[in-house]
């Protein structure tokens, strides 16, 4: 096997967390209603004059560039500030995607091709033509760092903006012209860093906005950064960066997944250093300089890279990424903003090949879970027992993945005394529970933006029925709720209770459904487990969980 191969479970997660990786260039529900909208649309922010459409009630600019064009110098480097352009643009369409690996896997997430770019950081704004002062929903899309693109019809902001926030959606630079770092960029660098340019990229999107947002409408001081998947991931990035700091007001984590990252030159936890990785990429593509790799075209880089198993994290490098999310959420070092996280029940039945695959027998289950979980080896098959193997494998999967990071995101900011909010998406639909796929990865978003008619082609098609409209308008209003006032509350549905002292969780399944103590067991367990493997310092946290973890290294002094 190849030293720069990654486990198969990664492999799969870059097949399938490619979340609607591929979206249709023409036919999206945006494109559809701007085939009716009138252009007027004005705005003179300090970037530039430049006019979109008016659709309906809302304001909408499209493909907007915030930086510089990261190609040819600029590839690998922190994006550069656009100077202010003469005359008007037109903001009518959406820019291209971040090159990506093509996705033949057929999954649910799969759609058509769509164009591509390395000139591709733009964002995009839909604002109530009345706003004065709204607040700002930042969206972050998902795609395993590798994926995505803000043109996805999923992510149409028109319902949500016609909530009264002002909807802003990113491009950011994906895979290996994201998030490479090597030493001969960080000698480049006044910090002697490199990696973290598509994290960048999203700050640098914030800054604009901070700059710009007042001319559409928008309050530059309360803006809610939020994600799903890599994006929720991303949303903890900006959470614990320094760089970031100041720039959003409130978060929201969809499905994150708070894993170990590279350091930028040293071997910790289970993974070889960034810049040593970025090594055995240049010598994979045969590029023995920086001038080189950055002279490559740039599909055949990104596809280049992704045969090579090369694999987009963010990296600790001491400045943008200062030292690992955990240890920094362990310190009180991230924003201290409200936060609004969850999971949902089936993310694993979508993602398959984040599933070890099961023993032989029930016995063997039982066998290897004593081997490699000792002393809690017994709360473990209590959690998730040999009668079951796949529901209990699929579980433990999900809980120490998803579930484990939303539950500790929300402890840890109610810790600090600010408002936070924890979810389950459980909700089924005979199309999804067809195809065993309740509560799929990815399967809230449809709600979450009012998208119900805007989903990819191979995903199970949610009903038009008025229990589906319900759910949305529920959802829309308490996400759009939490971004204007921090407390997620809906017109017609319950009140969200915070997290507090009682464990307080929204329970989505016909209906939202506040509860309490959401699986009891399982955070504790996944908690006393990451202590010990953090403790150690030598194997990665989250990605091998059940049947596929390692050996639970010794008690430490922290750790039970």
């Amino acid at each position: 096997m190849s030293r720069f191969k990654v486990p198969a479970v990664l492999a799969g997660l870059a097949a399938c967390l490619l979340v609607t990786a591929q979206s249709h260039a023409t036919g999206t529900p945006a494109s559809r209603a701007l085939a009716q909208a009138e252009l007027g649309a004005m705005a003179d922010p300090p970037a530039g004059r430049m006019q979109g459409l008016m659709e309906g009630n809302l304001r909408v600019f499209m493909g907007i560039p915030y930086a510089q064009p990261p190609v040819g110098a600029l590839r690998w480097r922190p994006p550069e500030p656009l100077p202010r352009w003469h005359g008007v643009r037109h903001a009518t369409a959406f820019g291209p995607a971040c090159f990506q690996p093509d996705n033949t896997l057929a999954s649910v997430y799969v759609e058509e091709p769509m164009p591509m770019s390395e000139d591709c950081l733009t964002l995009n704004i839909w604002a109530p033509a009345d706003a004065r002062q709204a607040p700002v929903f930042f969206w972050i899309y998902g795609g395993a760092l590798w994926g995505g693109a803000s043109r996805d019809p999923l992510y149409d902001g028109a319902r949500l903006a016609e909530h009264g926030v002002i909807v802003v959606s990113i491009n950011y630079r994906l895979g290996a012209l994201g998030w490479l770092a090597l030493p001969q960029l960080s000698a480049e660098s006044p910090e002697h860093i490199s990696g973290n340019y598509g994290l960048l990229d999203q700050i640098a999107a914030l800054k604009w906005v901070r700059r710009n947002i007042a001319s559409f409408g928008g309050d530059p001081g309360d803006v809610t950064i939020a994600g799903e998947s890599a994006g929720a991931l991303s949303v903890m990035y900006l959470m614990v960066s320094p760089e970031a700091r100041g720039l959003f007001a409130k978060a929201i984590a969809e499905s994150g997944y708070l894993v170990s990252m590279p350091s930028l030159r040293r071997n910790r936890y289970g993974m070889p250093a960034a810049e040593q990785s970025g090594l055995q990429l240049a010598a994979a593509l045969h590029a023995p300089s920086i001038a080189a790799l950055r002279s490559m075209d740039p599909r055949k880089l990104t596809d280049a890279a992704a045969a090579a198993h090369f694999w987009p994290w963010g990296v600790v490098d001491g400045h943008v990424l200062p030292e690992q999310m955990i240890t920094a959420f362990d310190k009180g070092d991230q924003a201290h903003v409200p936060i609004l996280a969850g999971f949902n029940s089936g993310e694993i039945r979508s993602l398959m090949y984040l599933a070890p695959p099961a023993p032989a027998s029930a016995a063997d289950y039982r066998r290897i879970i004593r081997e490699r979980y000792g002393r809690f080896a017994g709360e473990f098959l209590r959690l998730y027992p040999a009668n079951d193997m796949e529901a209990s494998i699929l579980a433990a999967t999900r809980d120490g993945l998803y579930g484990w990071t939303a539950m500790r995101l929300v402890r840890e900011q109610n810790a600090l005394g600010l408002p936070s909010y924890l979810y389950f998406f459980d909700h089924g639909y005979p199309a999804a529970d067809e195809a065993h796929l309740r509560g799929f990865h990815a399967s809230e978003l449809p709600y979450v933006f009012g998208t119900l008619d805007g989903t990819p082609p191979l995903w199970p098609k949610n009903p038009a029925t008025a229990q589906e409209e319900a759910l949305s308008e529920a959802m829309l209003d308490y996400w759009t709720s939490f971004a204007r006032s921090g407390r997620p509350q809906a017109a017609d549905a319950p009140d969200w209770p915070a997290f507090g002292a009682t464990g307080a969780y929204m329970d989505f399944t016909d209906a939202p459904h506040p509860r309490t103590h959401l699986m009891p067991g399982v955070y504790r367990l996944n908690e006393d487990v990451v202590c010990r493997r953090v403790a150690a310092g030598n194997l990665p946290w989250n990605w091998n969980v059940g049947i596929g973890s390692p050996k639970l290294p010794p008690k430490s002094a922290r750790c039970r």
